[in-house]
């Protein structure tokens, strides 16, 4: 019995990998385990080797296993790519079609099942994938009738005939292999506890969370891996009285955004990193003109198109000093799904209550990885709206203008939405008095820059950094944020095991950035290790500007468009000692 299992599944894309990632993976978070998949594609939209790592576990998991159990191969290229990840007891599921080669320097088992094969002879080379997962279950020694709700769900539409094939070519992929196994031994799972969870992407999480709060508009232009936020929101807002717009460009979807906003309707944009770069001038508009706006931003390899499918955390710098001139700006980074559920929600009350722009920082491994979710509590979100005025605003003397840039002592300013009586104001992008209208005087200019700038500087955000310190005095304070989360933890617990005394933070508040907490946990550390994908170290970087202790701060870096595992950063962080 094991209580772990780690699957992948390859070939080219277009052959159906996801497919059986999706059925494999859905019909074993219903029996009650937590999963965690990561998909390896193509920029291409079809060709090219993708494959799809998934993690099965009667315990919570956070990040991709480091070694690999099954590897299921449609192509001779999914084997030499991925067969070094198969420990010595890991075994190599081939299709027959293609003669697969096992390489001389495993010891993993191999067995040929005419996938293609069997599934023409049922009606269709399709069907292939099914076959696949039938022969998986032999290995697993797992009653097929698992996988039945599941193919009714997604081939019922289809017809039942349509539904019995797609059991039958399971069934028939079980039986050849169970009888290729003979007596050998399987892998069986621990029996799960049954617990129903949801199983979901970020991206899925953080559309949702928008729609609890309260966002009914959202314009965007597609791009990876943004785009299923777009997605999952042209199926539900109409529902709900909104409306999603694909519009022609980046900048007219941060724009339309800005302008919904303005209106009083709470709107979203998401993007990645090319399209960031083109909505900076905006993102400065909103700042100036102090409308909420609440940005998306995954991050993806760049610069440029770089690896539009690949892991990377490089936009950190530019999402906090990218535009030109000063705004004040509220940039977070969540490191769960469930985190980026209920963060996409207080987006939207940030960006109200503070009129600045709110940009959210994902991920691709945090974007698209899809994983166990708890089950989420609507009840927890809150709508807050700030200085909106709700009620009749009182008479202007002299029927003059409304002071919606009022100097105050908080630095956010009243704020009403087009058409309320007595609210009338100027909206410019230039400098402005309190009433809107352009201003070049230095007193007014000094008096509005600080007025915003003074705004966040009592940000109230929930959990800056996520802790886990143990140790009053740690050997080791290990930082990083987004989705490297699940692979430090790990790591956490086996340099804990080698002896040292091991703290963790995860920053969630990247700007402003919590200095005062970062400072006590580094004091406390002998060494600090910020684990990020990027080649420059931005995260490291932005410590030492805001909590110095430059001497202590050491840079673990990957950038080749893969996520860390666990045993990168438990020897990276050793090698420290």
């Amino acid at each position: 019995m094991i209580n772990q299992l780690s699957w992948k599944v390859g070939g080219q894309q277009g052959e159906g990998i996801e497919s059986t990632g999706e059925i494999f993976s859905i019909a074993l978070n219903r029996l009650g385990y937590y999963l965690y998949g990561y998909r390896h594609f193509s920029s291409r939209i079809k060709g090219g080797h993708t494959n799809n790592k998934i993690r099965v576990s009667t315990t919570e998991v956070r990040s991709i296993s480091d070694d690999l159990d099954i590897l299921v191969a449609f192509d001779q290229e999914t084997i030499d790519v991925n067969y070094k990840e198969l420990h010595e007891n890991g075994v190599i599921i081939a299709d027959a079609k293609f003669d697969p080669k096992k390489p001389e320097d495993t010891q993993a088992a191999m067995y040929a099942v005419p996938f293609t094969e069997m599934a023409t002879e049922l009606g269709t080379s399709l069907m292939k994938n099914m076959v696949a997962i039938g022969a998986t279950s032999a290995i697993l020694d797992l009653d097929i009738q698992v996988f039945e709700e599941v193919v009714q769900e997604i081939f019922g539409r289809k017809g039942q005939q349509v539904v019995d094939k797609n059991m039958e070519a399971i069934k028939a992929g079980y039986e050849y292999t169970k009888e290729q196994l003979g007596g050998a031994e399987t892998m069986q799972l621990e029996k799960a506890d049954g617990q129903k969870r949801m199983f979901m992407i970020g991206n899925d999480a953080i559309a949702m969370g928008a729609l609890a709060g309260g966002c009914r508009f959202m314009a965007a232009y597609p791009i990876t891996p943004a785009s299923e936020i777009m997605e999952y929101l042209i199926k539900k807002l109409p529902a709900l009285g909104g409306t999603v717009i694909q519009t022609e460009d980046e900048i007219a979807a941060v724009t339309m955004t800005i302008g919904a906003n303005y209106g009083g309707v709470r709107a979203l944009t998401a993007s990645a990193g090319p399209g960031l770069s083109l909505k900076m001038e905006a993102i400065g508009l909103s700042g100036i003109t102090e409308t909420p706006l609440v940005i998306v931003d995954t991050q993806r390899g760049g610069p440029s198109t770089g690896l539009p499918t690949k892991q990377e955390q490089s936009d950190l710098m530019a999402m906090i000093y990218g535009t030109h001139g000063e705004i004040p700006k509220i940039v977070f980074a969540p490191s769960t799904v469930q985190e980026a559920f209920y963060d996409a929600a207080e987006a939207f009350n940030l960006a109200e209550e503070y009129q600045c722009p709110v940009i959210m920082l994902t991920d691709l491994q945090l974007s698209l990885g899809k994983q166990t979710v708890e089950p989420l509590e609507f009840d927890k979100v809150e709508v807050r709206r700030g200085k909106l005025a709700t009620e009749a605003l009182p008479e202007i003397e002299n029927k003059g203008y409304f002071k919606r840039y009022e100097v105050t002592e908080d630095g956010v300013s009243p704020r009403v939405i087009p058409g309320m009586k007595n609210g009338i104001h100027h909206v410019t992008g230039v400098e402005h008095d309190e009433t809107g209208k352009p201003s070049e005087s230095a007193a007014n200019r000094i008096a509005q820059m600080d007025k915003r700038m003074r705004k966040i500087s009592n940000l109230k955000f929930d959990t800056p950094i996520h802790k886990n310190a143990p140790h009053e005095e740690a050997d080791l304070l290990i930082v990083g944020f987004n989705s490297t989360r699940g692979a430090i933890e790990e790591a956490m617990g086996r340099l804990e095991k080698d002896g040292l005394k091991v703290n963790h933070a995860h920053v969630r508040l990247v700007h402003p950035f919590p200095a005062e907490e970062m400072m006590q946990l580094v004091q406390s550390a002998k060494k600090v290790a910020v684990i990020e994908n990027n080649a420059t170290g931005q995260l490291a970087n932005i410590m030492k500007m805001n909590v110095g202790s430059h001497e202590k701060i050491n840079k673990i870096l990957k950038y080749d468009g893969n996520p860390f595992l666990p045993q990168e950063v438990h020897t990276k962080c050793k090698e420290l000692f």
